[in-house]
């Protein structure tokens, strides 16, 4: 009786299920590029690639080997997830339906594009707040410019971290990719 008690009570405060603090990634609802909420226990069993990205970077690029993993691997249960951030330099400055007519027209991104976020600072974006903050083998603590990638095991653990440098087609994250989603 006492757990419906509080199913009610949260419910009544606008919160759900899955956005209690679980200890992974599926705890977070962030909005799509379209504005709607999305909650990432969408993607339970799938390997997850969060990149936050930018319009006006030099690593801008990158969306085409992001869209080529995407495209390679998402039938074996990858997810690339596109975040936009305007932290770095003001390489983000459009809004989200810019964003996304700039991913479409110049390097037909169909993977998951989501609103555009903060990714640092004291407005951080909880999803990131928890990834930056997240242990994991590679290393942890504030993101240093755009295209950082993060991925996430089928469980909704955060078990690699990559720089900005890092390409997606690299060996490197490639072969971590392959690993996660053969495990």
């Amino acid at each position: 009786m006492k757990s419906l008690g509080l199913l009610i009570i949260l419910s009544l405060m606008g919160i759900s299920l899955t956005q209690m603090d679980d200890g992974t990634v599926y705890q977070f609802e962030p909005e799509n590029i379209d504005g709607e909420v999305t909650p990432l226990s969408n993607y339970e069993g799938k390997v997850l690639l969060i990149v936050n990205t930018a319009s006006k970077c030099g690593y801008t690029p990158q969306y085409e080997g992001l869209q080529a993993i995407y495209e390679e691997y998402k039938d074996q249960g990858l997810v690339v997830m596109g975040f936009p951030a305007n932290n770095f330099g003001g390489q983000e400055p459009g809004t989200d339906e810019e964003i996304k007519q700039f991913c479409r027209v110049n390097f037909d991104v169909g993977f998951p594009m989501f609103s555009k976020v903060s990714v640092k600072g004291d407005d951080i974006h909880p999803l990131f707040d928890y990834l930056t903050k997240s242990e994991n083998p590679d290393f942890s603590g504030e993101i240093n410019w755009n295209f950082e990638k993060f991925l996430v095991d089928k469980k909704g653990n955060l078990i690699h971290r990559f720089r900005s440098k890092v390409k997606p087609q690299s060996d490197e994250l490639i072969n971590a990719i392959e690993q996660a989603l053969n495990s």
